[in-house]
């Protein structure tokens, strides 16, 4: 690397992520359907039970009463089934009525043979599971609310367990532990399954939004090679236009024509004028010779629409060899992008991107003379929705750019200065990004701090 452009102490310390982005399916309202195949299989279950427990094991149970709740169950889906097309999906508050009554059937079982003394009153546990996977937070606890309500009356309230010669009874001290185990269990799923799946549907969220801005970014790219390549095709026929009106202008004089002809070369040589301006974003070209252009000037074309009246702004570019040459990737031109509006948002005076590259690799510094990043969010930047930077936001733009910066093989990392202000570092492989001639060699020492890093 070149000298005198300090790189971020702990940037060697950056794992390398996957080089690809993943794909993560957005999250859908639960399908009726699926609720009524979990109540399929627990009327099976459920009477399975009875089966065993009345034919195989011989207790008395009171099986008129028990099969009135699982007839119940029966009828609902069958209603179900016929009221509402396959692909009907619930809303919250229909899931919630659903699932609560899957706890109130439950219970009623339970009731009838023996409350928590019965060995499968944890099954109670299960709507509530379900509702912490699928449903808000608010409606998930009003259902564990309800479970662990027939849980407290099942604990006091109940029929004899279906047992041989005398009844079966525990001691109430442990009856108390079963209620508090579940009651335990029901406030750690509650807890822990609604957290892990509302953080897998902030990701999907995040990673939707992530492929629209890059979807977003390929169809300007793709507005722009249109616009170029027009300019290319139509310049020649112009071209020739222009020639021939110029031959006749000559040839006709100021005949009766000349006027006519006279308007005709204005027009002509605005449409080239037009075109020439088209033409000068060779950048936008994708696919051809002019999609290629210098690091420097990818990273100008990505910053360009971000800068705004305040904070100073400024490119500092140098390292060893030949400037690499590269595509004009939405990937990169939208991660920076977002990178350099951040910086300008919280800069105070100054933004500064470093550019430096060796044989072996590229690195690009974002850095400002903002507050910087503050301490118990540092660690986690660039997961999705991490919105605190010393009080302002700044969670799904950067994770945006941290996901198409990894999509194009590079590695960033997130940094405070030593003195004042934060830094975003970023680093490809060589290989990857530059398109030119190859260069050799290892890479080169850096002095950051007064360290020598590789």
């Amino acid at each position: 690397m070149a000298e005198g452009l300090p790189l971020p102490a702990r940037f060697d310390e950056m794992d390398h992520p996957a080089a690809s982005l993943t794909k993560a399916a957005a999250g859908a309202p639960l399908r009726l359907r699926t609720l009524m195949l979990l109540r399929w299989l627990a009327v099976a279950g459920q009477v399975g039970a009875l089966v065993v427990v009345a034919a195989v094991l011989g207790f008395p149970v009171a099986m008129p009463a028990l099969l009135i709740p699982i007839a119940a169950s029966v009828l609902l889906n069958i209603v179900l089934h016929f009221a509402y097309p396959v692909t009907k999906r619930l809303s919250d508050r229909e899931a919630g009525l659903y699932l609560a009554y899957d706890v109130l059937q439950l219970a009623a079982l339970l009731y009838l043979t023996g409350g928590l003394q019965n060995p499968f009153s944890f099954l109670i546990l299960v709507p509530v599971t379900i509702s912490a996977t699928i449903l808000d937070l608010g409606l998930t606890i009003g259902l564990g609310a309800l479970a662990l309500a027939c849980v407290t009356l099942l604990s006091v309230f109940h029929l004899p367990l279906p047992w041989r010669g005398e009844p079966f009874d525990l001691d109430p001290v442990y009856m108390v532990g079963i209620w508090t185990s579940l009651a335990l269990g029901m406030g750690f799923i509650i807890t822990y399954a609604w957290r892990v799946a509302a953080e897998a549907r902030r990701l999907a969220s995040a990673v939707s939004a992530t492929r629209d801005a890059l979807a977003k970014e390929q169809q300007l790219s793709a507005l722009g090679a249109l616009a170029a390549a027009a300019a290319h095709e139509l310049g020649t026929p112009l071209a020739t236009i222009a020639v021939v009106t110029r031959e006749l202008a000559d040839e006709l004089g100021d005949g009766p024509h000349g006027e006519d002809l006279a308007i005709l070369r204005s027009q002509t040589a605005r449409c080239r004028e037009i075109l020439s301006q088209l033409s000068r974003r060779p950048e936008d070209m994708r696919d051809t010779i002019f999609s290629v252009l210098p690091l420097t000037t990818l990273v100008e074309a990505a910053a360009a629409p971000h800068l705004r009246i305040g904070p100073r702004f400024e490119i500092e570019a140098a390292g060893d060899g030949p400037e690499p040459l590269v595509h004009r990737a939405p990937e990169i031109i939208h991660g920076l992008g977002n990178l350099v509006e951040n910086a300008m948002r919280f800069a105070a005076e100054q933004v500064t991107i470093t550019i430096d590259w060796d044989a072996d690799e590229v690195v690009v510094v974002v850095g400002d003379d903002g507050p910087g990043f503050s301490a118990e969010v540092l660690e986690s930047l660039g997961e999705p929705y991490v919105t605190t930077r010393k009080g302002e936001g700044l969670g799904l733009g950067v994770f945006i750019a941290k996901t198409l910066i990894e999509h194009s093989g590079g590695r960033i990392g997130f940094f405070n200065r030593v003195d004042r202000g934060a830094e975003v570092a970023i680093r490809w492989p060589r290989g990857i990004l530059d398109i030119g001639e190859a260069a050799g060699g290892g890479a080169a020492a850096v002095t950051v701090d007064g360290r020598e890093m590789k």
